[in-house]
């Protein structure tokens, strides 16, 4: 054996190939023992499965078998049931035969010798046979109970009450009598626990409900019916929301329209089920109406709850449908007489209200970066046309500053609803206005404004956009007035037409609306274009009075150093040098206003005239100017009375000359010549002596005024010194004019300022001292 295994393996030492087989098959007999067993352990559980099934099926055959027991069992007791009342109406017909046979035997004699005790008992059975007969009426009423027969037994009831006058009446207090009462009632409400017990089952449909409920009300409980009729409505309506809470963060904006109608029809159906069970009786219909205003509060609790933030245009969107959704859902209710619409607005409208509230305070917000981009909000044509006038204007961020306001108008409008704008419009428009105050505010801080220290016009904030030159300034009124004039009208004009978009009479009948005033409005606006127009003509005049020095500055000492002859004495007296350089500069003004407003002409003459009442007013109003007048100790000549007249007459001509007087200017001038003639008089001048008539002086501006437009001459020369300082304000004034127009005017001339020749008015002539 040790030779044969010797040999063994020295063949598969030189044979690899046999070593190599002989390892395979010792593997292929490892498998085949694995593949043995397994199949072994698959053996095993087949024969689990088998038993299983069969311990399976015996015990469903043992289930089929239980339950046709039962069945058998309940057809022996309907039986034994049966059984049972049979009998008992044999024993009833029995002692009913036995009474009357005894009944007979007495009326015959022929019982005569019936011992004394059997008369008594048969006088017993007369006075129980009525007893009886309540007693197996109530133990039929029992079966009946017993068996759930509630309606049989419901019937049952009914006829025994109204049999047995002792049921109704209240003056036999017997002991029998109140026993019986006792059980019937008793069994009364037995019943009536039964009607409420299945009532309360949630799988109940809705005519075994309705059975339920009118056994109640049969019962005398009508209370107790309706208000299980409502809590089952409730009830059903809960698990309804509760399942569409979920939807509510999917659908931010329609979600309340949705849950408003689930809410609304379970409301109508629970009046329309009161009314089909319970009738008109007001009692029940006002219970449905607490309860359905129970309801409404919820739901805009559940609105105010899952709503989006108050900020965001999705709850404005949000709270809008909700408005309509319900409004509409209440008119609706109000024809089956539930008035519900004045309760929901009083609940509602704190929180549109706030929500408004949020999304203008958004848009306050918007305005610290409105002017950040020069990019402009996508806009229908119709919006973009207005201000395109201003589109070659180098500050595209002021043009684009009021497209966005408009688009932030705009977005917030559209979000309204036709109902919610019955109800909000008026808040809106309000809103509306105040914002466009704060959109004016931020134009304001663009303009100059003077500093309170030395005269220099100074930003009160760093914007991303400064109106500078005059054409920048005219520009960025021009855009306020177009956004005011236009494009907000545009915007709200939604508001306006939602009662033409509201053809149903039933809609504006029922729910009341919020009165709109377009003129109050648009007042409003006006008011907020006016703070603007009059801080730009101050700040604009004050830079006009304080930027000059000498006598071209606008200043009292001109009317007191004044060493020339009367003013009678020229042939055409012209106004002092402040006021020619006035005239010259709203000539100016009013030629850059022709070509940055164009189109505006009523802008045009209202900025002018308000520009001439500022300076009127700020002479009239300047004590320190009023102060050198009253000075004792500074001697007053009757030629600063004459000039000063005669520069009022020129500042009233110059409104009449451009087309814009008024009459506030003329009254101002007239004040100021007033009180002027007061304080010399004061100090001694005579008047009759220095002063012509007013004609006079109206005659003499009107001269001075085409004298300056024509560039007469024969002008009296001015001193070296003098010139130096016309040359020098002419300077500034060109300056200001380079900077400020931005292309050639193209209005008719001598028909407004606007019509002046700025090469006629830049001619150092037309600033003439008649000084000599």
């Amino acid at each position: 054996m040790k030779a044969l295994f010797h040999n063994l393996k020295s063949t598969l030492s030189f044979n690899p190939t046999l070593k190599s087989f002989l390892i395979l098959m010792l593997v292929a007999n490892e498998l085949l023992k694995g593949i043995r067993s397994l199949c072994c352990e698959l053996l095993d559980l087949k024969d689990s499965v088998e038993n299983l099934c069969g311990n399976t099926r015996a015990k469903y055959l043992a289930f089929l078998r239980l339950s046709e027991e039962v069945v058998e069992m309940e057809h022996e007791l309907t039986e034994l049931r049966k059984h049972i009342s049979s009998q008992g109406i044999l024993i009833q017909d029995l002692e009913s035969g036995v009474f009357h046979e005894l009944h007979e035997c007495i009326k015959a004699g022929e019982q005569e010798d019936v011992p004394e005790l059997q008369i008594c008992e048969h006088d017993d059975l007369s006075c129980k046979d009525t007893s009886d007969a309540k007693r197996i009426s109530l133990e039929k009423i029992d079966i009946l109970l017993a068996e759930h027969k509630l309606q049989d037994a419901l019937e049952a009831l009914d006829l025994e009450e109204k049999s047995s006058p002792v049921l109704r009446s209240a003056g036999d207090t017997s002991s029998s009598v109140s026993n019986y009462k006792s059980a019937f009632f008793k069994r009364k409400a037995i019943l009536e626990d039964h009607f409420v017990g299945i009532s309360g089952q949630p799988s109940l449909d809705d005519v075994e409900m309705k059975q339920a409920l009118c056994g109640l009300l049969k019962l005398g409980k009508g209370q107790l019916a309706h208000q299980i009729l409502l809590k089952r409505f409730a009830s059903r309506l809960r698990i309804r929301v509760e399942a569409f809470v979920p939807s509510c963060y999917l659908y931010p904006e329609t979600y309340p329209a949705t849950l408003s109608k689930i809410i609304f029809s379970f409301i109508s159906l629970a009046a329309k089920e009161s009314h089909s069970t319970f009738g008109d009786d007001p009692v029940y219909t006002n219970k449905v109406v607490q309860w359905a205003e129970e309801e409404i509060e919820s739901f805009v609790r559940f609105v105010k709850e899952y709503g989006p933030l108050s900020e965001t245009v999705t709850a404005l969107r949000a709270a809008s449908v909700c408005v309509q959704a319900s409004l509409r859902n209440c008119l609706i209710l109000e024809l089956q007489g539930i008035k519900l619409s004045k309760l929901l607005m009083v609940l509602m409208r704190p929180y549109m209200e706030e929500v408004l509230e949020m999304n203008f305070r958004r848009a306050r917000r918007v305005f610290v970066d409105i002017a950040d981009s020069d990019e402009i909000p996508l806009l229908s044509p119709r919006f973009l046309s207005p201000l395109s006038v201003f589109a070659s204007s180098p500050d595209n961020a002021l043009i684009s500053s009021g497209f966005k306001f408009i688009s932030i108008i705009k977005d917030i409008v559209e979000q309204l609803t036709p109902l919610a704008i019955l109800q909000f419009g008026g808040n809106l428009l309000s809103r509306t206005a105040q914002l466009f105050d704060n959109y004016v505010d931020l134009l304001t801080k663009a303009l100059p404004s003077p500093s309170e220290d030395d005269g220099i016009t100074e930003l009160k904030e760093a914007l991303s956009f400064k109106a500078e030159t005059d054409s920048q300034q005219l520009a960025l009124l021009g855009v306020a007035s177009s956004v005011a004039d236009e494009l907000l009208p545009m915007a709200v004009s939604r508001i306006w037409n939602v009662n033409m978009e509201t053809h149903d009479p039933m809609t504006a009948s029922h729910i009341g609306g919020n009165a709109v005033e377009f003129k109050d409005w648009r007042r409003q606006l006006q008011h907020s274009l006016d703070k603007l127009r009059d801080h730009f003509c101050r700040q604009y005049v004050l830079n006009f009075i304080y930027s000059r020095e000498g006598k071209t500055r606008l200043d009292a000492r001109i009317y007191v150093d004044e060493e020339g002859e009367d003013l009678i004495w020229d042939s055409v007296p012209l106004p002092s040098l402040p006021f020619q350089a006035l005239f010259a500069r709203l000539q100016q003004l009013a030629t850059v206003a022709g070509d940055v407003l164009l189109g505006k002409e009523k802008l045009q003459k209202v900025l002018l005239a308000r520009l001439t009442e500022t300076i009127v007013m700020w002479l009239s109003d300047e004590q320190e100017f009023w102060g050198v007048f009253e000075d004792e100790s500074v001697p007053l000549k009757p030629s600063g009375l004459q000039q000063l007249t005669l520069d009022m007459h020129f500042t009233v001509e110059i409104a009449r000359f451009a087309g814009y007087s008024s009459r506030h200017v003329l009254q101002l001038a007239s004040g100021i010549i007033a009180r002027a003639i007061k304080t010399f008089s004061a100090r001694g001048i005579d008047l009759q002596s220095t002063l012509p008539e007013d004609e006079w002086f109206s005659e003499a501006a009107k001269a001075a005024i085409n004298k300056l437009l024509l560039g007469a001459s024969g002008s009296e020369a001015s001193e070296p010194e003098e010139e130096s300082e016309f040359l020098h304000e002419q300077h500034i004034i060109m300056s200001d004019s380079e900077d400020s127009v931005s292309c050639p005017s193209t209005v008719d001339s001598f028909h407004s300022f606007a019509s002046a020749e700025m090469g006629d008015l830049g001619s150092p002539s037309h600033f003439i001292d008649h000084e000599g």
